[in-house]
């Protein structure tokens, strides 16, 4: 049986969830969970919001049969902090940044940098691994633990709320405090205060 998403949803399931978020000046940021990081309490209130995301993340990868997507901001990405897990075989960031040069050349869409440089998001992970604190984002010096949110995508060039379909953006979670472009990593066990607003059109 398909685990929901409601009030009674609680991370470890090992099940990604992605979601969209807005900071206090309007900029984007998709957010993945990784299995074990929180979702906002008010996004886990709506119902049927699992088929809702679907439609909304679907829309961010290119994937929708419901909403064409156009974006195309033309940008660069910079990446900030990056798993220590997830890239334990790669020497350094350069590295990692050569992977996804040549999958933005390839056309890759799937590739975790076309978020930033086609969308124009930044993209947020939720730190995972097998064991309590196994993964940590490298380039961060203070401390971190499984399910926190770090910054692993940058844009160079910003979306906007126009580029998000009017159906869809009511689905996006708002941060009166969070500012995308200087808060790297964000507490999971606070993502719900972090974000206690729904965006309206």
């Amino acid at each position: 049986m398909e685990l929901q998403l409601d009030d009674n949803w609680k991370p470890g399931s090992a099940r990604n969830h992605t979601w969209v978020a807005m900071d206090k000046n309007g900029h984007l940021a998709y957010m993945l969970n990784n299995g074990y990081g929180w979702l906002p309490t008010i996004l886990l209130s709506i119902p049927n919001i699992k088929d809702k995301l679907s439609d909304l993340c679907e829309f961010v990868d290119g994937d929708s049969s419901k909403y064409i997507n156009n974006v195309d901001k033309r940008g660069g990405y910079l990446i900030d902090l990056y798993s220590s897990w997830v890239y334990e075989n790669y020497c350094d960031k350069k590295t990692i940044v050569g992977e996804l040069d040549n999958q933005l050349k390839c056309g890759d869409k799937y590739s975790d940098a076309a978020i930033g440089a086609k969308m124009g998001m930044f993209f947020f992970q939720g730190l995972e691994g097998h064991s309590k604190g196994e993964d940590f984002p490298v380039g961060y010096d203070g401390d971190s633990k499984m399910g926190d949110y770090y910054r692993f995508i940058v844009p160079t060039i910003f979306a906007t709320i126009e580029d998000i379909p009017l159906p869809l953006r009511q689905y996006i979670v708002v941060s009166n405090t969070i500012d995308f472009t200087t808060d790297r990593l964000l507490d999971n066990d606070r993502i719900s205060e972090y974000f206690p607003r729904m965006y309206h059109n």
